[in-house]
């Protein structure tokens, strides 16, 4: 669906090299702090900006043209729609720029989640701006997903609802999302796979199932660090106690070390030691 290959951007204080991959049928998530390079990521994607060295792939085309518009939905973070249109004002401007766009399912879609068709955007709360959105990019019949911190300023119950729809698109055959979010949680379960993205770098890849089984976070004392077989650990933090250790072997020491502190870690535990940790 996209592909990146050694793709390089570079600002006065910033600088992007990546290579990613987004298959078919497949979620693929792309974590980091805010300014680590998501957002410019994207912009490579959708050709708002040109990269300066490397490859972009876009559902088999090198260059995001008008045709592949057509099957991609995208959602921005700095993105949205005048306040002053309506939902039933929205429905002549879809229609005229996407052959495919679905009226009845949008309708449907937006009366699932609340949303007031007469109803001025500008009197839309957070969350309901960021469903109408997600709803708008869908209803196309996309095949790809871009999206770009879709969850980020929602309360719990709207996060929610925002993945639910993604869900559902997924239910489709050869459908594809990317989609960037610094609030890791969000994507543990929704995810298949994970980009962690840091300085403009991708400093890690991995299945989520992976991340969550086998990735473990170890709490040490000084004592303890000095007999540790180190050869799967992937980064260190020294605390207080000793020593708060990031591996992706955790069955290893489980059986090695049956007397060491083993936590499960979540991804904002890994975002944590990639970043603040020394690799």
């Amino acid at each position: 669906m996209i592909k990146l290959e050694n793709v390089t951007k570079n600002y006065t204080s910033f600088g992007l090299d990546v290579s990613l991959e987004v298959l078919p049928n497949r979620i693929t998530g792309i974590i980091g702090q805010n300014g680590a390079g998501k957002s410019t990521t994207f912009k490579l994607i959708l050709g708002l900006i040109q990269q300066e060295y490397g490859n972009i792939t876009i559902l088999n085309e090198s260059n995001y043209s008008k045709n592949i518009a057509q099957e991609v939905g995208v959602v921005l973070a700095d993105s949205g729609f005048s306040g002053y249109l309506t939902i039933q004002d929205l429905i002549p401007i879809q229609k005229a720029m996407f052959t495919n766009f679905d009226e009845a399912y949008f309708i449907k879609q937006c009366e699932k989640f609340g949303l007031p068709r007469n109803k001025k955007i500008k009197e839309f709360s957070t969350g309901m701006k960021v469903k109408l959105k997600v709803i708008v990019a869908m209803s196309h019949r996309a095949k790809l997903l871009i999206l770009d911190e879709p969850t980020s300023g929602l309360d719990v119950i709207a996060r929610d609802e925002v993945l639910e729809l993604l869900r559902d698109f997924m239910l489709e055959d050869n459908h594809s999302i990317v989609i960037s979010s610094h609030i890791s949680s969000d994507l543990e379960s929704l995810c298949d796979d994970l980009y962690m993205i840091h300085n403009g770098r991708i400093v890690l890849h991995e299945d989520t199932d992976v991340l969550l089984s086998d990735y473990a976070i170890l709490k040490v004392t000084n004592e303890e660090y000095s007999t540790l077989d180190p050869q799967y650990i992937m980064a260190k933090k020294k605390e207080n106690y000793g020593y708060r250790l990031l591996t992706n072997h955790k069955q290893y020491y489980l059986e090695n070390y049956p007397s060491i502190s083993i936590e499960n870690g979540s991804i904002d535990d890994l975002m944590y030691m990639m970043i603040r940790g020394e690799r």
